[in-house]
């Protein structure tokens, strides 16, 4: 291996996209690298390509670990959301396609992998994200190329339909202004900040007390973010960045109780993805 913390950095990043779990993406890559050192020395020297191979390994992983976490989502308490990550998308490897990089990291998309079959999110991933030809997809996958690339053609669907734009250049400007109507209880500024079909989707995991159901409609998040501010006095924002993205962070004595992550759309928001299980938030305590 030529440069094992790029090798390393570039595997999580392909785990964390495909599981949307940074926990679950460490364990992954050390996996990977356990069954890598558990060959004998011979066995690496025939390998002729270090990288590949752990990048094949590390995807089979993935897989099978996609096809329980759907059971295990199905009896998730209210929705599952990605974890958050604060900081740049830039921490999380380098695919030869910057753009691609910066809007495959925000929780918008991550939202739309959610929506994928197993064997598609690894397709699309693998390919469209990191480039990886359909041939060394098809060995994760175990299916022959012509059968990998449809179902990278099927995820690219799901991405078109679901219509999410690359994040705008303006968005932290957005963001500012809903932070300050929201922390002024200004419902009329919030609704004009809103979409008039803005989505909050929140994510307690049973742990903490969250919407169970997505709230629709701008007025009716302006309500809720104003009624929630009222409930919550000791409540305090502040401006950070998500994934790569501008969102906020609420903290409350000191610690962290929700991230934030947004979707702006020219200047108004149009979806809000709060994070408030706790499990989700441990790298935001030391952040």
């Amino acid at each position: 291996m030529t440069d094992p913390v790029h090798e390393r950095r570039q595997l999580t990043g392909l785990a964390y996209r495909l599981l949307g779990s940074m926990s679950d993406a460490e364990d992954v890559v050390q996996e990977a690298y356990g069954r890598w050192y558990a060959l004998s020395e011979p066995q690496r020297e025939a390998i002729a390509s270090p990288g590949a191979w752990l990048t094949t390994v590390a995807g089979r992983i993935c897989l099978d670990q996609l096809g329980s976490a759907r059971v295990r989502r199905e009896r998730y308490v209210g929705a599952w959301l990605p974890e958050p990550l604060p900081g740049e998308a830039a921490a999380l490897a380098d695919p030869a396609d910057r753009v691609t990089l910066d809007e495959s990291i925000t929780m918008a998309f991550l939202v739309v992998l959610e929506s994928m079959t197993p064997a598609e999110r690894v397709a699309f991933v693998l390919h469209d994200v990191f480039g990886y030809p359909f041939a060394e997809v098809a060995s994760v996958l175990g299916r022959s190329p012509a059968a990998s690339r449809q179902l990278a053609s099927s995820a690219r669907r799901r991405v078109r339909a679901a219509r999410a734009p690359a994040p705008a250049k303006g968005s932290a400007a957005v963001v500012r202004a809903f932070k300050r109507a929201w922390e002024a209880g200004d419902i009329e500024r919030l609704v004009g900040i809103l979409d008039p079909e803005a989505t909050v989707v929140a994510d307690g995991g049973g742990l903490v007390s969250a919407a169970r159901r997505p709230i629709e409609g701008g007025e009716r998040v302006a309500q809720y973010a104003v009624d929630l501010a009222g409930r919550i006095p000791a409540l305090t924002l502040e401006e950070t960045t998500v994934n790569g993205q501008p969102g906020l962070v609420a903290l409350r004595d000191g610690g962290v109780v929700a991230v934030m992550a947004f979707e702006v759309a020219g200047e108004s928001v149009r979806r809000i993805w709060a994070v408030r299980n706790p499990e989700k938030l441990r790298r935001w305590q030391a952040a």
